[in-house]
């Protein structure tokens, strides 16, 4: 890749990151003139990527890279094919449309400015996302795309139902990321590789790998939280509660397709397997299934094309799936032709939103004349999500029907009756939100219905026109962007056929069976809505309420925990830390055999046994004794003792410091003790003192048995060499434990400064507010 264009590239990808940081203050300073200077960011992106087109289409990929985190070899890696490079298409040009629809949508809202940072914070997120090659840089990119859409999602955050919609969308993705990180690191671990291009040049190292099925079941929980299959499809439609811009732009042609992406890139890799193709069709078809169903039970025009959306993503993930190059084709035609008309169409329902002040279906009519532009930037959108010829969404299901034809037996039929009762649902809704607010009389709405100003009408006529324009130049389509697209996702070149025109076939017979029934589910679609209502009930089940009894059972669960490990009693948090210590060292060692040899007990010296009775006398003290000073005083003997041996093994400093932290641990506890009001005499009844004393016992064995363990072990002396070798060099001292102390190992020496710090500032604490009955130790 030429220095000129990597740096373009690099702009490109990383100006809405900056758009992101100023627009708050532009839109304040020039109101809604700002989202014209705005929209210039993706329109650059925009022109980068369309630049790159014929490379790409020539066949040669653009890959390059920056260094991110040198240190752990972590770079941002870009690699642009046919599929990336149209989904950056995709995300930049929609998204310069959606900067120019929000100016007018938001206009006079006072935070505009907010909205527009947001939305330009998602722009870069996704374009990162399709253009990562590093799978370090994918995940992140992933995960930032969560983020953004709980803020766009969000928006409106003093209304309950955003706030709770937000939170669902990020909980269900945020699950997937932890999936595609888990996903990312086994697939990994099984090709030894970290980008997506060395994965996609050795596709059959991760097929022929035992990792390859937890690979494939981590990555379809990723991609199907992202792009709302089944059964996580609820968030999807609760997230209609944001912004119509979001709406057009998350949740028809970008967000919700980043499952999708995932699934396409990696099927060269993960696909062609017996898993691939009936997992994916499967979930596909019943998402598809059920996004129709439940979208022609609607009257909110938004959830309509809400859950219309739910069924395409379903119909985009059983072709991937399908296992065949006409499939995948099919899902490339379909996956462009949906962007442009479901985000048309979304930009129509908010200009409807925004000039008549409603969205139900049931109060609008007759608008054509008040609203001619919006009309036909309506009309033809819906034209092509009916699949009528001249139009691109004709060239998918054309191209659906030839796929799912193309094969004899029992599961393509099946798979090709799910298609054409979810086509024939997108023919329903598309006449119902692009035609139906239109014709018949003029209904009473809560505004007067008029024109909306460009910045609104806009985006629907540029995105309505280029659904036409594609599929009548459709072999300059083909050639640039559909056919490229293909080849990298079915890994083998291809070149579609299909034209706008009708054609004699058994694909185009299937089309017209699927409008023919499409107009029957639109003529019909008042009645169904009252039967569909009597099956479904009040809609008190599935899951979406299912997700929020899994959210109260686990705020309930987290209580209950709660008040077991954080009950406010110090010698409960004590006894539950020593008795984990206890079991931690102990049953690996078990477990594992890893318990030591009892050594040989050595021949002491008479000053040897003089330290050992002194410990001893100690410890009987602090065993035997009913008061609590004395006790604390004899447990310093032992201290005491453990700093004499360490002066008679060479080692001063160390017995200094033992010396230092057992006199001042004697005298803060002493102080502490006398203080705290506590009672004299400690009389715990003898069951308190066996459990006590048990695990004591146990502390006791795990750290002796512990320390026998690892002295048994052959003594590595690297460290130790390395020490020595290099605390004059480096740290320019003498002394080598002073210098690994405050050099080498200076932060953690510094952690425990701040330890003993806190803990003599929550000691000054309880002495402050200690009053007599307050505080009472335990009798």
């Amino acid at each position: 890749m030429q220095s000129g264009s990597e740096t373009a590239l690099l702009i490109g990808l990383a100006l809405p990151f900056a758009g992101a940081a100023v627009a708050p203050w532009l839109m304040r300073r020039m109101g809604d003139r700002g989202a014209w200077l705005l929209a210039l960011i993706p329109l650059f992106a925009f022109t980068v990527f369309v630049s790159l087109v014929s490379t790409v289409a020539s066949g040669t990929s653009v890959r390059g890279e920056v260094s991110w985190i040198p240190s752990l070899g972590v770079t941002l890696a870009w690699y642009l094919d046919g599929l990336s490079t149209a989904f950056a298409l995709l995300i930049s040009g929609i998204g310069t449309l959606i900067v120019l629809y929000s100016g007018g949508y938001l206009h006079g809202h006072p935070q505009h400015g907010r909205f527009m940072s947001y939305l330009l914070l998602f722009m870069g997120a996704m374009q990162g996302l399709v253009v990562a090659d590093n799978f370090m840089m994918l995940f992140v990119f992933w995960e930032l795309t969560s983020i953004a859409s709980f803020l766009l999602i969000g928006f409106d955050h003093e209304r309950e139902a955003s706030r709770r919609a937000a939170l669902q969308a990020l909980v269900v993705t945020g699950l997937g990321g932890l999936a595609l990180l888990a996903g990312l690191v086994v697939i990994g671990m099984a090709t030894t590789t970290d980008t997506l291009s060395g994965l996609l040049a050795q596709p059959e190292g991760l097929r022929g790998s035992e990792l390859y099925l937890p690979a494939l079941l981590l990555i379809l929980l990723a991609a199907f939280t992202k792009s709302a299959q089944l059964p996580f499809h609820f968030w999807l439609p609760n997230a209609m509660q944001a912004p119509t811009p979001v709406s057009a732009y998350l949740h028809s042609a970008t967000m919700v397709k980043a499952g999708v992406y995932l699934l396409m890139r990696l099927n060269p890799a993960m696909g062609e397997t017996a898993i691939w193709e009936t997992v994916l069709p499967l979930f596909g078809g019943a998402t598809l299934l059920v996004g129709s169903v439940l979208a022609l039970r609607q009257t909110d025009l938004k959830l309509m094309l809400a859950y219309t959306t739910v069924g395409s993503l379903g119909l985009l993930v059983m072709l991937t799936g399908f296992g065949s190059d006409l499939a995948v084709s099919a899902a490339v035609l379909y996956l462009i032709a949906h962007a442009l008309f479901k985000g048309a169409l979304f930009m129509v329902v908010g200009i409807l939103d925004h000039e008549t002040g409603s969205r139900d279906t049931r109060d609008l009519g007759g608008l054509r004349k008040a609203m001619p532009i919006t009309f036909a930037a309506a009309i033809g959108a819906a034209l092509s999500m009916a699949g009528i010829p001249l139009f691109t969404g004709f060239l998918a299901k054309e191209a659906i029907y030839e796929a799912l034809t193309h094969d004899s037996g029992g599961w393509p039929l099946l798979i090709l009756l799910v298609a054409i009762l979810g086509n024939a649902t997108m023919v329903a809704i598309g006449f119902a939100v692009g035609l139906r607010p239109f014709i018949g009389r003029q209904r009473e709405t809560p505004k007067h219905p008029h024109e909306g100003p460009a910045l609104l009408w806009l985006g629907p006529v540029v995105l309505a026109i280029t659904g036409l324009l594609a599929a009548l130049l459709y072999g300059l389509f083909y050639r640039t962007i559909a056919d490229p697209m293909t080849t990298a996702v079915a890994g083998s070149a291809f070149a579609n056929a299909i034209s706008p025109l009708p054609h004699v076939s058994l694909a185009f017979g299937l089309s017209l069976v699927t409008l023919a029934v499409g107009l029957v589910l639109y003529a019909a679609q008042a009645r169904l809505r009252g039967g569909l209502a009597s099956v479904f009930g009040a809609g008190n089940w599935g899951p979406d309420r299912g997700f929020d009894h899994v959210v109260a059972g686990l705020v309930r669960l987290s209580a209950a925990v709660l008040r077991i490990v954080q009950n406010g009693r110090l010698d409960v948090y004590i006894t539950i830390a020593f008795i984990t210590t206890a079991v931690v060292l102990l049953v690996p060692m078990v477990i594992y055999s890893e318990l030591p040899s009892m050594p040989p007990f050595p021949a002491l010296q008479l000053h040897e046994w003089t330290l050992v009775v002194v410990a001893l006398v100690g410890l009987y003290s602090v065993v035997r004794t009913r008061n609590r000073l004395t006790a604390i005083v004899s447990l310093g003997i032992q201290g005491f003792a453990v700093a004499v041996l360490f002066v008679l093994m060479g080692a001063p400093d160390l017995s200094f410091t033992q010396f230092m932290v057992e006199t001042l641990s004697v005298i803060v506890l002493a102080l502490t003790m006398t203080r705290l009001h506590l009672s004299p005499t400690d009389h715990r009844p003898w069951n308190e003192r066996l459990f006590d004393g048990s695990i004591a016992i146990a502390c006791g064995v795990a750290f002796t048995l512990l320390l026998l363990r690892v002295t048994q072990n052959p003594f590595d002396a690297s460290l130790s060499e390395f020490f020595n070798a290099n605390a004059r060099i480096i740290a320019h001292g003498r002394n080598v434990v002073n210098v690994i102390i405050v050099d080498f190992r200076a932060l953690d020496t510094l952690g425990e400064i701040a330890v003993v710090a806190v803990t003599g500032l929550v000691i000054l604490a309880l002495l402050r507010i200690a009053t007599p009955g307050r505080i009472r130790g335990r009798s």
